[in-house]
């Protein structure tokens, strides 16, 4: 129950909920935090934000406060990776990644949350990459008293499979890179996929263990292949040959390496031509030639996933295709932008 008190019959009471300030362009926060007792001096401040009446609450059996919801709330939202404090603002409770890594969301029963009634919870993207403490998502309670039987409902849902809200660490990866084409391999052009792939494993926190370079010959790449595996190298990156020219053979080399699965082709441009394969349980990826002249494409979706421990299959590259057209801006302001966010 909500009792109404006329503010100037308001000093002594504790107030029941954080009071709001909003200044157009410069503030919006708390003016006063939920249990602050009301003095004299805060009349003229209340007033000015628009505050005539004050409330105090008497909460019944079944009901809960919108700070304690939104308490249960978190906790049933936060999985491994998201952590958060139970220091409500304005009924809203924030989780942020516990360390850096691949934000990942469990959409179906976000929404199955966020269709009972008075809860609500928002995210980033999933697969959208964060670092330790950054938020990825904020949950309240909406009205200030509710029906506890309805959090208690909500609180079932998020937890019912397993956690709504994670953060996946990367693998620190052995990465082996395979350079192909003949104009490489026989020193007519310069290479230049070595040093992009390099700095996009570098900025995901691995590094190239191995690097060959080969001709457009299957069982040579077949060979360099093995070589990199033998090393102990736990991915592989392919570049080059994974277009429909004649001469473009690296497929067949890849699977005379053994792939036990092998998905050519992902909705996206830059990037149709991508490739995921698998030797055993080692990821294998073919970079197409776009790779050299986009800063983004369907590899920058698929390596943080795959390091981040995920098995991309055909369903997943197809389900890239809403959002996977890229806008060619001028200039990329990547991740900031709508590429690859359907997924």
């Amino acid at each position: 129950m909500i009792k109404t008190i006329k503010l100037e019959e308001a000093v002594g009471i504790e107030l029941a909920h954080d009071i709001t300030e909003i200044r157009p362009g410069e503030f919006k926060g708390p003016a006063f935090r939920k249990g602050h007792t009301v003095c004299e001096d805060d009349l003229c401040r209340l007033q000015r934000l628009g505050k005539n009446h004050l409330y105090v609450i008497d909460l019944e059996a079944d009901e809960i406060h919108e700070n304690e919801a939104a308490a249960i709330l978190a906790g049933a939202l936060a999985g491994e990776g998201v952590i958060w404090e139970n220091n409500p603002r304005e009924g809203k409770i924030k989780l942020l990644a516990a360390w850096d890594g691949l934000f990942q969301v469990n959409i179906q029963a976000l929404a199955a949350f966020n269709l009972v009634d008075e809860v609500m919870c928002a995210t980033l993207h999933r697969h959208t990459l964060v670092k330790k403490g950054e938020l990825v998502a904020a949950t309240r309670a909406i009205p200030l008293i509710m029906k506890r039987a309805a959090i208690e409902r909500a609180a079932a849902i998020a937890r019912q499979n397993g956690a709504v809200l994670s953060v996946k660490p990367l693998m620190h990866a052995q990465a082996g890179l395979i350079i192909t084409g003949n104009e490489v391999y026989h020193g007519l052009i310069q290479d230049s996929f070595a040093p992009i792939l390099t700095g996009k494993l570098a900025s995901l926190g691995s590094h190239v263990a191995a690097l060959n370079f080969a001709p457009d010959d299957p069982e040579t790449i077949n060979l360099a292949i093995r070589a990199h595996l033998a090393r102990g190298c736990n991915l592989l990156l392919l570049t080059g040959g994974m277009s429909v020219d004649p001469d473009d053979v690296t497929r067949q080399g890849i699977q005379l390496a053994g792939a036990t699965e092998m998905h050519y082709g992902a909705a996206t441009l830059p990037g149709a031509m991508f490739l995921v394969a698998y030797l055993g349980e080692v990821p294998l990826l073919g970079v197409p030639a776009c790779a050299l002249h986009h800063r983004i494409t369907a590899l920058d979706l698929v390596l943080p996933r795959i390091l981040a421990g995920e098995r991309v299959g055909k369903a997943d590259l197809a389900l890239m295709g809403h959002g996977g057209l890229c806008r060619d801006c001028p200039e990329c302001s990547y991740p900031h932008c709508p590429f690859g966010k359907g997924m």
